[in-house]
């Protein structure tokens, strides 16, 4: 009777095969509840690292760990739930063969029950098409934000983590292509709402930074964003063997095996001292965004085993064990150059026009001598964009916001950016 009992809870390999999913499942099949501590772990693309996964299942406090995938079979199954040594309840992969298996009540149901969900590599058009604006982004998003439940994946996975994704829609793209041309067809960027994670609601992800090189691609990503949006996107980047993990509190640790190893992750901002539009990003021409060679700042963090490594996605200007690099590409060829640590407190470029006026009230900031045309953006000292409305009356524009503390008010008019530090 005992072996009995134990056959029922306790499943090893068990297989369910459906006409669109195939179910993987590893470990004991009564549902346990525990309360994650919630987190983002982010891999490269490669064979995952060891330390970067332990603080992945770690953080599901002994929970059902989920991996969901459109590709593959069982690979994780056995080295989460008894390789790493970190005891779980179980671990069960689902591959997707179409999007209809988003509608399955099984799938939505083992969603409901993880603690722990993880995205496997494959091609992310996939992940987006079969899961955006479908119960499994919706149900994953609810997990997030009531069951504060652990998220990760790597390659395709990690690239649909954040608030911006190249969706691959069209096939990969290389750095020098994207640079040749930041408008090819392949560069198909999303930016509607698919898995809500605020820390990183307005950056872009990558991946397999090193092999092959795609630092100027990203680059272009960023380029497109602040071209085609006006915001100023942030980017993530892990070398293949590299991982990001991120705790509650937006600091990023970075993971891998420096210095036996060249493993870095890489964060990217546009400089904040002197936010700029790139100089040429147009269909059919090579891209070109210097700005005195300081275009986009990037931390370069190396993987250490330990994740001592880290980075505050809070300011995106405070790291310890890294260096600072500037990033830029004149006529589709791209650079970088060491740089001295940023600092967006301070060195704000303010130029104000006599044809533009700011008055700071009450109800907001009130500017007169724009038009329809112009561009207004707000910034805070750690340069984030910050969310404001506004509502033209004559020929004055109100500009509204909640946040409070000094601000930067920037206005594109006529092709000349003016400039103003307000406080709120």
């Amino acid at each position: 009777m005992k072996f009995s009992i134990l056959f029922v809870l306790l499943v090893t390999h068990g297989l369910s095969a459906q006409t669109n999913y195939t179910s993987y499942f590893t470990g004991n099949t009564a549902d346990v509840v525990t309360q994650p501590t919630g987190g983002i772990c982010m891999m490269g693309g490669a064979t995952e690292d060891d330390n970067a996964m332990i603080w992945f299942l770690q953080r599901a406090i002994g929970g059902d760990v989920l991996v969901l995938r459109a590709s593959g079979s069982d690979g994780y199954n056995d080295y989460l739930y008894a390789d790493l040594g970190v005891p779980v309840n179980s671990v069960e992969t689902i591959v997707f063969s179409d999007a209809s298996a988003s509608s399955e009540p099984y799938v939505q149901e083992r969603i409901r029950q993880a603690e722990a969900i993880w995205f496997a590599g494959g091609d992310q058009w996939d992940y987006i098409s079969y899961w955006q604006n479908t119960p499994i982004d919706s149900l994953i998003n609810i997990a997030l934000d009531q069951r504060n439940i652990v998220i990760g994946g790597t390659s395709a996975g990690m690239a649909i983590l954040g608030g911006h994704r190249f969706t691959a829609q069209n096939g990969t793209v290389t750095s020098a292509a994207a640079l040749s041309n930041p408008y090819s067809d392949d560069i198909q960027i999303g930016s509607n709402a698919f898995l809500d994670l605020p820390i990183l609601s307005n950056v872009i992800t990558d991946t397999h930074y090193d092999d092959p090189d795609r630092k100027g691609r990203h680059f272009t990503f960023l380029a497109r964003i602040r071209t085609d949006q006006g915001v100023e996107a942030r980017g993530i980047a892990c070398n293949e063997y590299t991982a990001v993990c991120v705790t509650d509190d937006g600091i990023a640790h970075v993971y891998g095996g420096y210095p036996t190893y060249q493993e870095f992750a890489y964060f990217l901002r546009v400089d904040c001292t002197n936010p700029s539009l790139p100089q040429q990003c147009e269909v059919g021409l090579p891209l070109t965004w210097n700005d005195n060679g300081t275009a986009v700042k990037v931390y370069k963090a190396p993987g250490v085993s330990s994740g001592a490594t880290t980075f505050d996605l809070n300011t995106w200007q405070a790291g310890s064990g890294g260096s600072w690099e500037d990033w830029t590409a004149v006529n589709g060829a791209f650079s970088t150059n060491p740089t001295a640590p940023i600092n967006c407190t301070v060195g704000l470029s303010e130029f104000v026009s006599e044809h533009i006026t700011l008055h700071n009230t009450d109800a907001g900031v009130v500017l007169k001598g724009i038009d329809e045309r112009s561009r207004i953006e707000l910034i805070d000292v750690s340069g984030r964009m910050v969310p404001f409305t506004y509502r033209v009356q004559m020929n004055e524009t109100l500009v509204a916001t909640d946040s409070e503390g000094l601000l930067l008010v920037r206005v594109l008019h006529h092709s000349r950016w003016t400039t103003w530090k307000v406080v709120r």
